[in-house]
């Protein structure tokens, strides 16, 4: 048995998104942008996919920008608002301390030209207030850039409350939802969110596409020149199959959501219990406020790239966080935010199911997982130290 955990990196595409992705590139071959029947087939094609993504988060066809994917489109909306603020005099953005990179970066490179960002710390359980983001908007905030659920340990943000302070302050409020779409209810009107991103294949949808919704009357600023597509804000031709399939993805996740929800919900509980009893283990992130499918936890004594590839060999795909930053020999920066030590830190698994795991793969998980753990303790010379007193256990 070969169990695939780690769907926060990536999911398999639905069945309902291969076909339509499928048909499209062997039925739907023109250019959107062309004139001749064949092209208007296309670009017919397009704005209905573009009409049920829009559908899909309360909002309108004409607020829909197709994008590459999530970090594209969250670099296009922060850099649209912070030279908006700049026109105004407004050069002070606010944040949190566990945003993914794409923001992170996107944010440290604005610093570096005379932005000023501020870092929200979060709470032990990964979660911020509303209160924080009131009390941190200045007369000179332009934006405020908060995930709608975090993508290594789960943690559902405020975004509701967040929004509503947002929107009473005149600030815009952009929002990474990458884990959250298809997963979780958006509703950008009734959550009152300036700016959303999102990502097909994290929900079983193809990979290389996705989109910026960006509310009417917001000036977006251009990543990329060259031509008239998406309303003249993102050059180059729509990758027309990708974009429908990422609507087939969609339509059929929002068809299945209260189903899927209660279904893996059902076996993240199960992983956590079953995990939750190997000595000097702790679950990271808020135990009830998480994402459907979403299981992290630290074992101390232990090195997570070691578990990682030992959970490969005894066929479990899992990861320690991120897979934009696997390469990385740093512990999780959401992590530390939380307050775990580095050489906790380093011991992290984040396990990420899906509706296409069942509770045969579960089990196997949690029936491989202790024995790993035991066996990476007992070649290691620190976890020997931590037994016999000459360092403190931090779990």
């Amino acid at each position: 048995m070969y169990v695939y955990a780690d769907n926060a990196a990536t999911t398999a595409m639905s069945p309902a998104a291969l076909a339509a992705t499928i048909a499209a590139m062997q039925e739907c071959y023109g250019n959107p942008s062309s004139l001749h029947s064949i092209g208007q087939e296309a670009a017919e094609k397009l704005e209905a996919a573009r009409a049920t993504m829009a559908a899909g988060i309360n909002a309108q066809p004409r607020e829909i920008y197709f994008t590459s994917g999530g970090s594209e489109a969250d670099n296009q909306a922060i850099f649209s608002a912070a030279l908006l603020g700049k026109k105004k005099g407004k050069m002070h953005i606010i944040t949190t301390s566990i945003e993914h990179h794409a923001v992170l970066h996107t944010l440290k490179r604005l610093e570096k030209e005379g932005w000023e960002i501020t870092l929200l710390p979060v709470d032990k359980d990964g979660m911020i207030s509303a209160q924080q983001v009131a009390d941190a908007i200045r007369e000179d905030t332009c934006l405020v850039t908060i995930m709608f659920a975090n993508n290594e340990i789960g943690t559902i943000q405020p975004v509701a409350e967040i929004g509503a302070i947002c929107r009473e302050k005149g600030v815009l409020f952009h929002c990474d939802a990458v884990q959250a779409a298809g997963h979780l209810p958006i509703d950008v009107e009734a959550m009152q969110i300036d700016m959303l991103s999102l990502a097909a294949h994290k929900f079983h949808g193809p990979k290389g596409v996705g989109l910026l919704y960006v509310r009417k009357g917001i000036i977006l600023h251009n990543l990329i020149e060259g031509g008239a597509q998406e309303r003249g804000k993102r050059a180059g031709t729509e990758y027309l199959p990708g974009i429908i399939g990422m609507a087939a993805a969609f339509q059929d996740c929002l068809e299945h959501m209260e189903e899927s929800t209660a279904y893996v919900q059902k076996l993240r509980d199960k992983l956590i219990q079953g995990l939750s009893g190997i000595p000097h283990s702790i679950l990271n992130g808020h135990p009830e406020k998480r994402l459907p499918g979403n299981v992290n936890m630290c074992f101390e004594g232990i090195e997570g790239e070691s578990l990682l590839l030992w959970l490969d060999q005894n066929g479990i795909a899992a990861s320690s966080g991120s897979a934009c930053t696997s390469g990385s020999l740093d512990p999780s920066h959401v992590l530390l935010a939380l307050g775990r030590p580095h050489e906790v830190a380093h011991g992290s698994l984040r396990l990420t199911l899906s509706e296409y795991n069942t509770e045969e793969e579960v089990d196997h998980i949690i029936a491989t997982v202790p024995k790993v753990v035991e066996y990476l303790r007992g070649i290691s010379p620190v976890w020997e130290k931590l037994e016999k007193g000459e360092l403190p256990h931090v779990i």
